[in-house]
């Protein structure tokens, strides 16, 4: 869309893996950018939070060398948003992501047979991630994640009692507590998730320092893989008018499959987080008595890593993949 500047060329150009794949998953055609500085490196998929390729998309191609210099990163626009931009109607259900999410990594597989393969997952990349183990328990090498949902997502009584903290009306707030998970509409979920966001610390901490959005998007807007189209359905995109998923996610309950994962699977979860709340993953992992489930908490942190956040997954990425063997 625009010039790229001459440090992200050369980034490009010193990248022995810098490739877009079309690859047919879950029988839709999707676009998926694969790089890293070496064909041996150990391969993180990374799996975004629900309908925004938010930080890492198929325009990042040059981006992140951080990343790229120690890792093959694998940038997914999942069905529906960015460079995969297509109609999410209410006949999609988690289901259908998991198995898109198995069919990329078997495609991974194939090219990078040898190599460990780590997922990276956000939100409701974390249901996908925890869905996909349920498929296969070894069908991977590790798992990182930051802001694991587990159940009870937003209408819980931990919601009820930060917002009551803050200065939202008493007849927003009562409207909230007259919501039933089992029967919530769009409108409830856009009140409760917009009073989250701007009442509390529990989307973002106010505290943390916040991601640096900007490069990431002038280098979008930059970017030698992404049309202006793709950079729009960042945002605005075939997920507007889609409630199945949400509805599903607003029953789910991942609580079995995390305390029995066979393979290494480390949650990040902000102290603030009200999405996924912090205290419910502390619990599943201590009682779940499993080595391979692990948690940390990280202070001043929303449901979204900040600087910090970002910093502090690229140290665990490195940490697991250093720490798993591959037979």
């Amino acid at each position: 869309m625009g010039y790229m500047n001459k440090r992200r060329k050369e980034i490009i150009a010193g990248n022995k893996v810098s490739e877009i794949y079309e690859w047919n998953l879950g029988g839709y055609n999707q676009k998926v950018l694969i790089e890293g500085k070496d064909e041996n490196l150990p391969i993180v998929i990374t799996l975004h939070g629900s309908g925004a390729p938010i930080p890492f998309s198929v325009g990042c191609r040059g981006l992140f060398p951080e990343f790229t210099n120690q890792f093959i990163m694998v940038y997914w626009d999942q069905l529906g948003c960015g460079i995969n931009n297509y109609l999410i109607d209410d006949s999609f259900s988690i289901a259908s992501f998991a198995e898109m999410t198995v069919d990329l990594i078997h495609n991974v597989k194939k090219l990078f047979p040898r190599n460990k393969i780590l997922i990276f997952a956000m939100s409701w990349g974390s249901i996908l991630s925890t869905k996909v183990l349920e498929k296969d328990s070894k069908i991977i090498n590790g798992v990182l994640v930051y802001g694991q949902i587990v159940k009870e997502v937003f209408f819980n009584e931990e919601v009820i009692a930060a917002l009551e903290k803050t200065k939202i009306s008493k007849s927003k707030l009562e409207a909230i507590k007259r919501i039933k998970r089992e029967n919530a509409s769009s409108k409830d979920l856009q009140l409760v998730t917009r009073s989250i966001g701007q009442y509390t610390d529990g989307k973002q901490n106010k505290k943390g320092k916040p991601a640096p959005m900007g490069p990431i998007i002038k280098g979008l807007l930059t970017s030698p893989d992404y049309h202006f189209n793709d950079f729009k359905a960042i945002m605005i995109n075939g997920y507007q008018k889609n409630f199945s998923l949400w509805r599903e996610i607003l029953q789910i309950d991942l609580s079995g499959i995390l305390e029995n994962v066979q393979i290494p699977y480390v949650i990040l979860q902000g102290d603030t987080d009200l999405v996924a709340s912090a205290s419910t993953v502390k619990t599943l992992v201590r009682n779940s008595g499993n080595p391979n489930l692990q948690c940390e908490i990280v202070e001043d942190s929303g449901h979204m890593p900040g600087k910090e956040g970002m910093e502090l997954v690229l140290e665990k990425l490195g940490r697991l993949s250093r720490n798993i063997s591959v037979d």
